[in-house]
């Protein structure tokens, strides 16, 4: 029996889809979805194993994305948006692939559709999967252990909001153990088939996701694209400078095909 992913509907008109990043949920992207949703129905969506969604041993850009258009298809949407975030940002490119004809904008946060080699979270997969082995009791003591492999408090405090306590233990909400197994796969790509769907690469000025050495892949896959870099921030530029991000968009979206 096939399992929908959880998701949020709010607001009214045309629709956005908003897709979260590597260890994220649908609440990650909420200050886009509070701003949109005064004038676009807002589709918030927690990726398999991820929130409130499915656990699956199977997690890669292809099978997210047949979750998503299967949603999608359920819900009976058409003339969509996609906002997404990093590991979201890939999965979007998919779903674009799948139904192209019904998807009338792009916007993709601070990615690129390429192959990673840097594995830039292997001291959060080092945290994450010291959490679960020590079982702490509360979250103080859970964060903590945090502290030890991972500096910045941004990323302490990103991962805590999927801390839950579970029969008097703290653990992680979405499925570790999979994404951890799977974690290759989500550094990988598969190029998908030219694209024209408009689209806007946002990148985070001191990110290193998006480099000029991208470019060439991307003009293989996206015919139709602009890149603009949104000034002091990094990764999580939406959180960074959401006002300035939201600005930039809401430009792309009145722009005429």
């Amino acid at each position: 029996m096939f399992k929908f992913l959880n998701y949020k509907l709010e607001g009214k008109g045309k629709t956005i889809i908003l897709i979260h990043g590597l260890f994220g949920n649908l609440d990650n992207l909420g200050m886009l979805a509070r701003n949109f949703k005064i004038d676009h129905q807002i589709l918030s969506i927690d990726l398999r194993n991820h929130g409130f969604s499915f656990h699956n041993n199977q997690h890669n850009y292809e099978v997210m994305a047949s979750d998503i258009f299967t949603l999608i298809t359920k819900l009976n949407l058409s003339t969509i948006k996609i906002i997404g975030h990093s590991m979201g940002g890939k999965v979007a490119m998919k779903v674009a692939e799948l139904m192209q004809n019904q998807i009338s904008k792009l916007v993709i946060l601070d990615i690129a559709p390429v192959k990673y080699s840097a594995r830039t979270y292997d001291n959060t997969i080092d945290g994450i999967q010291a959490v679960k082995q020590e079982q702490p009791k509360n979250r103080k003591d859970a964060l903590s252990i945090l502290r030890k492999y991972i500096q910045l408090k941004n990323v302490r405090q990103f991962l805590g909001k999927s801390l839950y306590s579970n029969k008097g233990i703290i653990t992680w909400r979405f499925n570790s153990d999979s994404i951890i197994a799977n974690y290759e796969h989500i550094l990988d790509w598969t190029p998908v088939a030219l694209n024209s769907t408009p689209t806007l690469f946002l990148k985070g000025m001191n990110s290193s996701y998006l480099l000029p050495k991208h470019r060439s892949l991307l003009k293989k896959q996206v015919s139709n694209f602009k890149i603009h870099v949104i000034a002091n921030t990094g990764h999580w530029l939406h959180a960074e400078n959401p006002f300035e991000v939201i600005k930039v968009i809401r430009t792309f979206f009145k722009e005429k095909i």
